[in-house]
């Protein structure tokens, strides 16, 4: 009973940007660059909640902190959804879904096209995400989900490109993936040394 009331609750905790977006578009209260707006809210939160997530693997392995590795999928999905919402947003407010349009802005627009990858990046490991894909996939699954590595480096590079002359948040983001990803690294060449077996797919990924 406990463990459903915590998985409710951070359901509803990775939830409530998004409400709170939706209540605030509902209510004028965006500023008076309304797109700008929604597109920096989802955005960031797409990359909060990557690192969050990213971050559940080495809590675990450093025995920090194992509890909320059983999460980790959901914060993922959520993750894509916020990342979703942040490219239909672009679609919509940017773009009118006209496909020529969007076309010029991926060639012409290198953060454009960085963000865009992302979340193709993304779009199979969520669809995958589920313990049935585990079991099919085997240990293809692990080695697709490894995907999530190249698609928080791209969703840094959307975030630098595009930032101009203020880098100090897209830098911050760099740092935080930059551990993250040093941390991986270096536990994949301390476990070929070792000759050791790759984890199984419940222990890594995401």
């Amino acid at each position: 009973m406990l463990q459903k009331l915590v998985r409710a609750g951070v359901f509803v905790t990775a939830a409530a940007p998004f409400l709170w977006l939706v209540y605030v578009a509902a209510t004028n209260q965006l500023g008076p660059d309304p797109a700008r707006d929604v597109m920096h809210f989802t955005g960031e939160w797409s990359l909060r909640l990557l690192a969050i997530t990213l971050c559940l693997s080495p809590l675990r392995q450093l025995g920090i902190w194992r509890y909320p590795f059983r999460f980790r999928r959901m914060l993922g999905l959520y993750t894509f959804f916020y990342a979703t919402v942040h490219l239909v947003g672009f679609a919509q407010l940017y773009v009118g879904w006209d496909g020529a349009i969007l076309l010029e802005e991926l060639v012409e627009r290198p953060y454009i096209a960085a963000g865009f990858a992302a979340w193709v990046l993304m779009l199979p490991l969520a669809a995958t995400s589920t313990r049935g894909w585990q079991r099919r996939l085997g240990r293809n699954w692990l080695k697709l989900h490894r995907l999530v590595y190249v698609a928080s480096l791209a969703g840094c590079l959307h975030l630098l490109w595009q930032a101009r002359s203020d880098l100090g948040e897209a830098l911050v983001y760099g740092a935080i993936f930059a551990v993250l990803l040093g941390w991986r690294g270096w536990r994949h060449l301390g476990s070929s040394a070792a000759g050791k077996r790759p984890l199984s797919p419940g222990a890594e990924s995401v």
